[in-house]
């Protein structure tokens, strides 16, 4: 039997459920009008210029290490960073923040971007390995909110890129837009849990358990309005297990333009042209 105080709880967690459904919708008309871009240019958050792309690496608060090999390979110093961006390309690594907000996670963070300035830190996302397939969401709304650009790139941090490689593909995709550009790929859902991959909602793939196409998540190219779909609606977008089957859910919907370019197979690719190979 259930109390009063138990009814009442219930009750209340239900208007609280309505609340919120009610203000993700109100959140997205706001977005579909412009308004929270708009209120970004007008508090100058925005930089006002246009670039080729906005390339954002991910990472973790563990990766330290990581990131700066990649600042001593591929990724330009603080001096080459601003004369990329004169070439309109801008590269960031990609952060969220702590579970326990304002924790020594966090100030590291804050420390290392004030001695580098190369950090995106999604402020909503939260940085944790079951977050990962939430957090490409929070990447591109956070992006396109923040730098005007022809495409939005993300890349993980366990890859060389070869930078100027990757500029001329995109200017060859320029004006294109709706580009959904990587390595495509399918393959089969894990539906035993446990199992590496495992889809916990594996059976919404159907009796074959093959996942449809999509870009393999090393590299994940949008063009700017498919980038602004997922600003737009990342309220009530559906994210999976994994990152690369989220993004590609997310376009399936849409009037997408699929680009299989197989300079963007990090890991398998022999070609001479790749711009990118496994670190």
């Amino acid at each position: 039997m259930l109390t009063v105080e138990d009814k009442l709880m219930v009750l209340g967690c239900k208007d609280l459920e309505r609340r919120i459904v009610e203000v993700e919708m109100e959140l997205t008309v706001a977005k579909s009008q412009g308004y929270l871009q708009n209120q970004l240019k007008q508090s100058g958050s925005s930089s006002g210029k246009q670039f080729l792309a906005v390339i954002g690496i991910y990472t973790g608060f563990g990766g330290r290490l990581r990131r700066n090999v990649i600042r001593g390979s591929w990724f330009p110093n603080v001096d080459a960073l601003s004369k990329l961006e004169e070439r309109g390309v801008l590269v960031r690594f990609v952060v969220g923040r702590s579970p326990n907000r304002g924790d020594s996670l966090d100030r590291n963070i804050n420390e290392e971007n004030r001695a580098t300035k190369d950090f995106l830190i999604l402020g909503s996302h939260e940085e944790a390995h079951e977050e990962l397939p939430k957090k490409a969401k929070y990447f591109f709304s956070s992006a396109i909110q923040t730098w005007d650009a022809e495409f939005y790139v993300k890349v993980d941090d366990n890859i060389d890129v070869d930078l100027d490689g990757l500029i001329e593909l995109l200017q060859k995709h320029r004006g294109q837009n709706s580009s959904y550009i990587g390595c495509m790929k399918s393959g089969e859902v894990v539906s035993e849990e446990g199992k590496s991959w495992y889809e916990p909602e594996w059976w919404k793939f159907g009796d074959e358990k093959s996942y449809f196409r999509h870009a393999a998540g090393s590299v994940v190219v949008l063009s700017k309005n498919l980038a602004q779909y997922i600003n737009i609606n990342s309220a009530s977008l559906k994210s999976y297990a994994h990152e690369d089957i989220s993004i590609g859910s997310w376009m399936m919907g849409l009037q997408t333009t699929y680009i299989d370019d197989s300079r963007l197979c990090c890991s398998t690719t022999t070609s001479q042209d790749k711009v990118c190979s496994l670190a």
